[in-house]
């Protein structure tokens, strides 16, 4: 009887030993930021731990490397990149576009996933780590030095079957997948104003849920996916705010209400959230204020 109480408490530490470890793990993923800088002269990619210690650089090209994406098992980084030059699809001469790259999160094995002669920008991984959504003007979307329409694109997380979601002559730009992947909201330029968006995640089932004269880009999904975070100018001075709203659209509410521009929303979604069985967890992003 002894020796198998202790060979039950050999098999429970084993167990325990093997949680802690996926925990620390997790932790060690949450607990960095990357974020790109042009302090080396170019924009490059960076990481750095969550009190803004130990600062490493990630890419290394003389070309811009931005918009950074974590995957979500913190093993992988989505980025833009525009290190390549394709021949113009009308002209003859090669320019250089944005490209959607993932590399290890050490920096390693840096790989083009996109390679289209055309823009691609803003990644974003589903919550399963499955697939990237991105946007991008290819398809014979109109763009110029006054601007880019662009669509909503998903594809594969090693780049392959890259799809067309949204098919919208207008600029349909900075999608963000749901906590539980079903959906996507995005802005979009259509009906002569820039509204926020969501759809289902194969780009059915379009709604325009904000519906605004004002300008209303950037959504951000809360962790619970019950709300939706936001840029918009529709103050009186047309200021950038934070707003927040429910995930239907409804119940707009202007979080900063500052003089200067607020921009870029980011809900926090820790690892190791804990509340108790009858209460709901509420876990509020921060907010960056641009300077003007």
């Amino acid at each position: 009887m002894q020796r198998r109480y202790s060979f039950g408490h050999f098999v429970l530490a084993i167990v325990l030993m093997l949680s802690l470890t996926f925990l620390m793990v997790c932790v060690d993923a949450q607990a960095r930021i990357a974020f790109g800088s042009d302090r080396d002269g170019n924009s490059e990619i960076y990481v750095m731990n969550a009190d803004g210690t130990n600062q490493r650089r990630l890419t290394n090209h003389p070309k811009n490397d931005w918009s950074p994406s974590w995957s979500p098992d913190g093993k992988r980084i989505a980025f833009m990149s525009d290190r390549d030059e394709h021949a113009h699809p009308i002209h003859d001469w090669r320019s250089p576009t944005s490209e959607i790259y993932v590399m290890d999160a050490n920096g390693g094995n840096q790989q083009n996933l996109t390679n289209d002669p055309h823009n691609d920008r803003s990644p974003s991984w589903s919550p399963d780590g499955k697939h990237i959504v991105f946007s991008s003007d290819r398809d014979g979307h109109f763009r110029s030095r006054f601007g880019t329409t662009s669509e909503i694109y998903v594809m594969d997380a090693d780049g392959g079957n890259q799809q067309n979601i949204t098919n919208n002559p207008s600029a349909d730009k900075d999608p963000s997948w749901s906590p539980n992947g079903k959906r996507i909201a995005f802005s979009s330029t259509r009906n002569g104003q820039t509204d926020i968006y969501v759809m289902d995640a194969n780009g059915g089932n379009q709604q325009n849920i904000t519906n605004h004269p004002d300008r209303d880009w950037h959504p951000s999904w809360s962790p619970d996916g019950e709300r939706i975070a936001f840029v918009s100018s529709r103050t009186r001075d047309l200021n950038r705010d934070i707003y927040v709203m429910d995930a239907d659209g409804g119940n707009p509410r202007n979080l900063t209400n500052h003089p200067e521009d607020d921009e870029d929303p980011a809900w926090l979604n820790p690892v190791l959230s804990v509340a108790p069985a009858d209460k709901k967890l509420t876990i509020w992003g921060r907010l960056k204020q641009g300077d003007r």
